[in-house]
């Protein structure tokens, strides 16, 4: 039995939780979130205690083992994102870079020939916080949230994907709280031969 899979799901006030066989829609202050979930574990709202269940019906299959503290950690997500919501804030090094949001779209410039614009999705927000660099040092900052933190994770990663920082100067984007290994360059030597 998983120990995360076993820890019923508090249901905080505010939020409407509702399951349909395997289907579960949750409803709070930052949205609705709706999913559906394998066959393989069983999901139950218990209303009385205030909380969502989930059991596995048959320990001894290696694959509902492994769905069952996936299941219960993704409900917890969804509840948590519609209470809370996910944020991820990113940094964009290197001169002459900005960002700046136009229509539905984040438009990077980041040293390609053409800006790059990428769709931001329905669920997704974007706040920027500085639209552009300021010589090597200071970024330009923005930030992106939502309540589903898959969606979330992966626009992240997609702005990241389209200009990744380079190990010599630091230039790209890259989530403020990673590191970034840097590399010390070539080193000329003069002197006779």
């Amino acid at each position: 039995m998983s120990r995360i899979g076993k820890k019923p799901i508090a249901i905080p006030a505010g939020v409407q939780v509702e399951v349909k066989g395997q289907a579960v829609k949750v409803t709070g202050p930052k949205g609705t979130l709706e999913k559906d979930f394998r066959p393989e574990v069983e999901i139950r709202l218990d209303v009385a205690a205030k909380q969502v269940v989930v059991n596995n019906p048959n320990p001894g299959n290696r694959q509902s083992r492994a769905l069952h503290g996936t299941t219960r950690a993704l409900i917890q997500n969804m509840i948590v994102g519609v209470t809370q919501a996910f944020g991820q804030e990113l940094q964009i090094f290197g001169t002459g870079y900005n960002v700046k949001e136009l229509s539905g779209k984040l438009v990077l410039t980041v040293g390609f020939s053409d800006p790059i614009e990428l769709p931001i999705p329905k669920v997704v927000k974007v706040a920027i916080k500085t639209p552009a660099t300021k010589g090597n040092d200071i970024p330009a900052v923005f930030s992106v949230s939502s309540p589903d933190k898959q969606a979330l994770g992966q626009f992240a990663a997609e702005i990241r994907r389209v200009r990744p920082p380079e190990p010599y100067q630091g230039k790209g984007i890259r989530f403020s709280n990673e590191v970034v290994r840097r590399k010390v360059g070539k080193a000329f030597a003069s002197g006779s031969a």
